[in-house]
């Protein structure tokens, strides 16, 4: 039961009613206008836009905003379960409804247990999530598990929400840095057999963990690729480096609880079974005239290393929002980095996904118009790029930043992090943060159990309202305590501030599905918990100096019977909300 959709549904009914009579045009776009919790509690339990939106619509019949208001508010106050509709300031409406509302939300959210807060229908349209993605060059640092986190949570959130979603990794595995890879790996197989290397070289990775390639490139090799020219080892030992280097990432995600059902080769792209993919997605833009031979002005400013004053073959991405056009190849003639993205991106939409995301890194953001303005080319303007940036973690130990440099091979790695802090503290903390800012994640203060631990409080309140039931059970084992059964208990008798406005915020939870799922906004949920913590546990609090409020009334069976219903929606609420943040409810804390 989604109280805010309803409403949603009644005012849109008013609304066509309005434009039925010819006061409001017949081609409305109803979805404008939102129904939410008002900003004041006193004000009411639903607030609405509607009369506001569609103000300049209704300029010719109405002589403002609050007339077209009030028409709308008389309307819903003579609606079932609506107590009161007033109008408000220029043209809002608050709503107050009955209390016999909310019993009705405690029992359905009771009824459908961990489904609550799903829609009734599975939508159709496919999404792709694309998140991870890192370089194949070594093992994953703390930034790249800021966007696992944030992919895997929203790709949860997504199927929670009814979309069919796929999650996906992008195999960088085309590129100069695994050629880089492929020799670095080469001078620890040299290593491996008894040569000594000094100093890595300017330009290879440095890093430790390549030596365990090398010594299994030893073993496999034994000596046969010492002295032998590039060409011959190259390949070979790129590919092995990679297959390692992607084993280790597997492990990395895999103690993170992420997971991804497709790992998409770059370099299948133009090496594949389809041939050349990237060749065939330029020579589509060509042939529908989007591709030219130009050239482009300098860049602003101080010109980059690699920038040519020369003829290049263009994309026309401007005719598509971005600001410039442009380059598909190289003066060498092979492809940019950006071609291969047009053609990796024109493969999710041959596989039916009109909904793309990609998680990308802070350093992405030039790449956010040049990608949309592609995906609209490809697509006819038929799939959509939701392109989210994850910004930069300081990783704090001590109250000191711990600096990462993946090239410098001194680096904090994230299977590291997830072992001294735990996966729970990691998810969570990845989440409690818009995923455009700056994260500040302090080592010491994500293990602490205490209320200024924002995973700790949120798990607490779980594992709070399931010791509520077992003492409520304990005092009355004439209560039947599964869910279905609490939902007939007398949920009427709820009546404390502090009981109603627990059911409200649970009555809110499928509203906030709804609208992290259409923003793609995980952070949504992780606040929204950590407020429904807060109000479970500071109505708690108050048992501590009124008896008469605890959970557990010894003196009224009815009444516990009520607010163990209560405390088993708060419970099962918690639990669906932190499962798709990936994150576990434990039943007891220790």
């Amino acid at each position: 039961m989604n109280v805010f959709a309803e409403f949603q549904t009644r005012i849109a009914t008013i609304l066509r009613g309005i434009a039925a009579d010819g006061r409001l045009p017949g081609d409305l776009d109803l979805a404008r206008f939102v129904v939410e919790p008002p900003r004041e509690a006193s004000h009411g339990d639903l607030a609405t836009n509607a009369a506001m939106v569609y103000a300049k619509e209704a300029k010719a019949h109405f002589s403002n905003p609050r007339q077209l208001a009030t028409e709308i508010a008389f309307a819903l106050a003579r609606g079932e379960g609506v107590d009161q509709a007033e109008v408000a300031g220029p043209g809002f409406i608050n709503i107050r409804l009955k209390p016999a509302v909310f019993s009705d939300v405690l029992r359905a959210a009771l009824k459908a247990g961990a489904h609550y807060g799903q829609p009734a229908k599975k939508r159709r349209n496919k999404v792709n999530v694309e998140y991870v993605s890192a370089n194949p060059t070594g093992p994953m640092h703390v930034g790249h598990g800021r966007g696992a986190v944030f992919g895997d949570a929203l790709a949860n959130l997504l199927a929670f929400a009814g979309y069919p979603v796929t999650r996906e990794y992008y195999i960088n595995d085309a590129g100069a840095q695994v050629d880089v890879l492929a020799r670095s790996a080469h001078l620890r197989y040299r290593e491996a057999l008894g040569e000594i290397i000094g100093d890595i070289p300017e330009g290879l990775y440095p890093g430790n963990y390549l030596k365990p390639v090398g010594m299994a490139l030893a073993k496999e090799y034994g000596a046969s690729l010492v002295g032998r020219p590039e060409s011959e080892w190259l390949a070979p030992l790129r590919a092995k480096a990679i297959d390692a280097m992607m084993a280790m990432i597997r492990e990395d995600l895999k103690a993170l609880k992420v997971r991804h059902d497709v790992f998409f080769s770059e370099r299948s792209l133009s090496h594949g079974e389809k041939g050349d993919q990237v060749g065939a997605a330029i020579a589509d833009f060509e042939r529908r005239g989007i591709v030219y031979q130009g050239r482009l002005a300098p860049p602003k400013g101080q010109l980059p290393e690699d920038w040519e004053d020369r003829e290049q073959t263009l994309f026309r991405a401007t005719d598509f929002g971005d600001d410039v056009d442009r380059p598909l190849k190289k003066s060498d003639g092979s492809y940019t980095y950006f071609a291969s993205d047009i053609a990796y991106h024109k493969s999710k939409f041959d596989r039916g996904y009109h909904t793309m995301i990609d998680v990308m890194g802070a350093d992405h953001g030039g790449y956010v118009k040049r990608m949309t303005a592609a995906v609209k080319a490809l697509s006819d303007g038929k799939a959509s790029l939701d392109v989210k940036l994850c910004q930069l973690v300081k990783l704090v130990r001590d109250g000191v930043e711990v600096k990462m440099s993946k090239r410098g091979g001194a680096f904090v790695s994230l299977r590291e992090v997830v072992d001294e802090v735990g996966v729970d503290a990691t998810r969570f903390m990845m989440l409690f943060r818009k995923n455009d800012a700056t994260l500040e994640f302090d080592l010491a203060r994500v293990i602490e159990q205490t209320k200024d631990n924002p995973v700790f409080y949120v798990q607490y309140a779980h594992a709070r309202c399931k010791s509520v039931v077992r003492q409520g059970h304990a005092a009355f084992p004439d209560i039947d305590v599964s869910a279905a059964s609490l939902a007939r208990e007398q949920l009427e008798l709820l009546a404390d501030e502090g009981e109603t406005g627990l059911v409200k915020l649970i009555a809110q939870y499928p509203r906030q599905v709804e609208a992290a799922a259409l923003s793609h906004e995980p952070h949504r949920l992780a606040f929204y918990l950590h407020d429904l913590a807060s109000a479970l546990n500071s109505h708690y609090s108050r048992g501590n100096s009124d008896s008469g409020l605890r959970f557990v009334n010894q003196e009224r069976r009815d009444l516990t019977g009520a607010r163990l219903a209560l405390v088993t929606c708060l419970g099962s609420v918690l639990a669906s909300g932190l499962g798709i943040l990936g994150v576990s409810a434990p039943e007891e804390m220790r």
